[in-house]
């Protein structure tokens, strides 16, 4: 069990999606140990980081693993398929991210407009994005799976060109779930963070409260808005 602090009340049922991000974050650093990637500190910085971070996916695991990003100062592309203007791109601009539509820019695109590709944060479940994005990785990348497919029909991959790039490119591919106590600590002091930072698009990401009557349609009905929420109270 963890103590969330009374001010977080409206928002805490995040902390469980965001430990997801925490724990990616987290063994970012630690895989990372093994080069000299961090960055030159600036002045009046509380931080040195000069990455880029690629999120697949603007769901509530996309939007709040581009704010654990934001916070760490990374500079967040978020890689989405519908077009903006829409509501999950102004809350990916207002924590200063950019938003990028699959509809509008190809995955060569968006590696053309990223640059080097520090990091790929998937947070779709879709396998047939993911591997193609993992073509265009950048030189120590490290691509994160977050999301679990279902079961479809067999999908075409390079596996030569993959395999070529994780080795020549020193590249790192893991999957992350099962957050811990430090985990849960860590996303509790980050959405305070991002209370302080952007409370609009935090308290935007929770767009529906819910009667525990309306979980079926909840569940099994189509998708809508970006975080539901079931009230027992």
């Amino acid at each position: 069990m963890n103590v969330v602090p009374r001010a977080l009340r409206a928002a805490a049922i995040l902390v469980e999606p965001l430990t997801i991000a925490e724990k990616a974050l987290k063994q970012i650093w630690d895989v990372q140990q093994r080069l000299p990637w961090a960055c030159p500190i600036e002045p009046g910085k509380l931080r040195g980081h000069c990455h880029k971070a690629v999120v697949l996916g603007a769901g509530p695991v996309g939007l709040l693993g581009s704010m654990a990003l934001a916070a760490a100062d990374f500079d967040v592309y978020v890689y989405s398929r519908v077009a903006a203007p829409n509501a999950k791109a102004r809350i990916v601009e207002a924590i200063g991210g950019h938003y990028v539509s699959a509809e509008t820019d190809s995955i060569a695109q968006l590696a053309e407009r990223v640059g080097n590709i520090d990091v790929v944060y998937e947070a779709t479940g879709a396998s047939s994005v993911s591997f193609e994005v993992m073509k265009v990785i950048g030189i120590n990348g490290i691509f994160v799976f977050t999301g679990v497919p279902g079961r479809k029909a067999p999908i075409e991959i390079d596996t030569d060109l993959i395999m070529r790039n994780l080795v020549l490119k020193n590249q790192v591919v893991f999957g992350t779930v099962n957050a811990g106590r430090e985990t849960f600590e860590a996303a509790i002091q980050d959405l305070a963070v991002f209370m302080q930072r952007w409370p609009a698009e935090v308290q935007s990401l929770i767009t529906g409260y819910n009667p525990v009557e309306a979980y079926r349609d909840l569940l099994l009905g189509a998708p809508r808005g970006i975080k539901e929420v079931i009230n027992f109270a």
